[in-house]
C-alpha cells in the first residue's frame, strides 16, 4: 500500500513539474521580452509606438509607429481564415463522411505531403506563380499584396483545418449518426446538423490551430506581400506583417538602439495577439460544452 502511493506521488510530482516547467518558460519569455524592451519607454517613449508610420532608418526623423503593422497582420490573417475555413471543414466532411475509401486513399497523403512543405517553398511559388497569376487577371501593378500572402497562408492551413477536423468528425459516436437517420433525416442533414454540431469542439481546435499557422508565419509572407508599412484594408495593396517585420529587420538593427527596442514591442504585440486568441477560443470552447 505504501508503495503504491509512493508511486502515485512520484506521478503525481513529475506531472506537476512538468507542467510548471512549461509555465515557467512562457513567463521566462515575457521577462526577456520586458527587459529587452523597457528602456523605450522612457527614450523615445511610449507615444512613438503609437504613429502611423514605420521608419526606423530615416536620415530626417525615425518613426517607430506599430499600426502599419499592426493592421497589416490583421488583413491577412482574416482573410486567410474566410478562406481556409470553409474549405478546411468542408474537406474534412466530404473525407470522414463521404468520400469513398480509394477516394481517402487518394487525397489523404497529398494533404499530409502539402502540410509538409517548407514555408519557403511555398513563398518561392507564390512569388514565381501567385504573385504574376493575381497581378495580370486584376491588372494590379505588383502582384506582391495582401491577397497573395493570405492565399498562402490559407493553402498552408487547410491541411491542419482538414486533419484534425476529420478526426473530430470520425470520433462521433455512430449512434449519433444512426439515430438521426432512423427518425427520417437524409445524409447531408445528419452529417450537418448532428456529426458536425457533435465535432465542434474539435473543429473549434482545429481553426485556432490553423490560425496559429497563419499568425506565426513569417518567410512566405515576407516574399510575397510587398513588404509596406502601409495602414489598408484593401486586399489588393502591399502590406508588412509583424512577424516579417522581425525577421527582416532584428538580423541587421544595432544591438540596443530604439530599433532594436522597438521590434521587441512588436514580438511582445505578437504574443499578446496570440494569447488573445487563444483566450476567445477557449471561452468560445467553454461555451459550447455548456450547451
Amino acid at each position: 500500500m505504501a508503495s503504491n502511493r509512493f508511486k502515485e506521488n512520484a506521478v503525481k510530482y513529475i506531472l506537476l513539474g512538468t507542467a510548471s516547467v512549461s509555465i515557467l518558460i512562457v513567463v521566462l519569455i515575457f521577462v526577456f521580452l520586458g527587459k529587452e524592451a523597457f528602456p523605450f519607454l522612457f527614450h523615445p517613449g511610449f507615444s512613438e509606438l503609437l504613429g502611423s508610420k514605420w521608419t526606423p532608418v530615416s536620415f530626417i526623423k525615425e518613426s517607430f509607429g506599430i499600426y502599419p503593422l499592426i493592421t497589416g497582420s490583421l488583413l491577412i490573417t482574416l482573410l486567410a481564415t474566410a478562406i481556409s475555413v470553409p474549405i478546411g471543414v468542408c474537406g474534412a466532411v466530404y473525407i470522414s463522411e463521404i468520400a469513398r475509401v480509394t477516394e481517402k486513399e487518394f487525397f489523404k497523403p497529398f494533404i499530409e505531403l502539402l502540410a509538409g512543405i517548407p514555408s519557403v517553398v511555398i513563398g518561392f511559388f507564390g512569388l514565381v506563380v501567385l504573385a504574376p497569376l493575381l497581378k495580370s487577371i486584376f491588372n494590379l501593378s505588383s502582384g506582391l499584396t495582401a491577397l497573395t500572402g493570405a492565399l498562402l497562408l490559407a493553402l498552408m492551413a487547410i491541411p491542419t483545418i482538414i486533419t484534425i477536423s476529420e478526426d473530430a468528425i470520425r470520433s462521433v459516436p455512430r449512434s449519433y449518426k444512426d439515430a438521426s437517420l432512423a427518425l427520417g433525416a437524409s445524409k447531408m442533414q445528419t452529417i450537418w446538423k448532428v456529426t458536425v454540431p457533435a465535432s465542434f469542439s474539435g473543429i473549434i481546435a482545429a481553426v485556432m490551430l490553423g490560425m496559429g499557422r497563419v499568425i506565426g508565419e513569417t518567410m512566405a509572407v515576407m516574399m510575397v506581400t510587398g513588404n509596406a508599412p502601409l495602414i489598408t484594408a484593401n486586399p489588393m495593396e502591399s502590406v508588412r506583417t509583424m512577424t516579417a517585420t522581425i525577421a527582416a529587420e532584428m538580423g541587421e538593427v544595432p544591438f540596443g538602439s530604439d530599433h532594436y527596442r522597438a521590434l521587441f514591442w512588436v514580438g511582445i504585440l505578437l504574443l499578446i495577439f496570440t494569447f488573445g486568441i487563444n483566450m476567445i477560443s477557449m471561452k468560445v470552447l467553454k461555451k459550447f460544452r455548456m450547451q
